[in-house]
């Protein structure tokens, strides 16, 4: 007999925030615009660039891990909520394996900031040389629904092991095999943080830009963190997060 899946919790939570490198987000023509030779040679650039672009052939119809029915299509940063679910790290990562992506997010910007820090600080340490600087630009969505929820569920300590995405990626497979759209879950890089890793394209609502941060790394793993350029503020204000209790 299988273990029981988490409880479930029906959110609805405004403005969790993802953090994305800005060369990922650019809202300019293509790079590869400035390197070619000429409008012949421009084709031939993105020919070869879109054989190897996972969301261009996930849209397509021929990725492995996400079926063309599941993406969106025709509303706004459409594109970045694709490639989020299309790009998938080559060991998985916390809820996802190898084959699929998720949209991970935070509840609050300093919880993302912390997990991007954390993930960047690895990598540098790899190489013994802490010294870069990578702008960041926030990705905000809204969230409305039933989610499997670990907060606080002592049953799934392990899916929320600093060191490794064993356990996690089990529960994560468990999850979608029974319709699961997402799971929330607490932040391994912050204390009182929480996240979400939303399994569906479809889940992901109002995506849109918020601030841009420059995260610089001068001979430590603990990055200097400045705001780089503040999202503009819409008019009128927003209902507040109201997230609700557990089923």
């Amino acid at each position: 007999m299988s273990p029981p899946l988490p409880r479930t919790t029906r959110l609805r939570q405004f403005d969790t925030c993802r953090l994305i490198p800005t060369r990922f987000a650019a809202r300019e023509d293509s790079v590869l615009t400035g390197i070619a030779e000429d409008d012949a040679h421009l084709a031939d650039l993105f020919e070869l660039d879109n054989a190897t672009n996972e969301r261009l052939r996930g849209e397509r119809g021929l990725s492995a891990g996400i079926g063309i029915d599941e993406l969106v299509f025709g509303i706004p940063n459409a594109s970045l909520v694709n490639a989020a679910f299309t790009y998938a790290h080559p060991q998985g990562s916390r809820f996802n394996g190898p084959e699929r992506g998720a949209w991970y997010c935070s509840f609050e910007p300093q919880t993302a900031l912390a997990e991007v820090a954390f993930h960047k600080s690895v990598e540098y340490q790899e190489i013994d040389r802490f010294d870069d600087s990578v702008t960041y630009e926030t990705l905000l969505a809204d969230f409305t629904g039933a989610f499997h929820d670990i907060r606080k569920d002592p049953r799934f300590a392990r899916c929320l092991d600093a060191s490794s995405y064993a356990a996690s990626q089990r529960l994560a497979a468990r999850l979608m095999e029974n319709g699961s759209v997402g799971v929330i879950y607490p932040s391994a890089r912050r204390s009182r943080g929480t996240n979400l890793a939303c399994f569906r394209p479809a889940v992901v609502a109002n995506v849109r830009r918020g601030d841009a941060y420059r995260l610089t790394w001068s001979g430590d793993p603990s990055p200097k963190i400045e705001v780089e350029k503040p999202a503009a503020k819409p008019a009128g204000r927003r209902p507040r997060n109201t997230p609700r209790g557990a089923d």
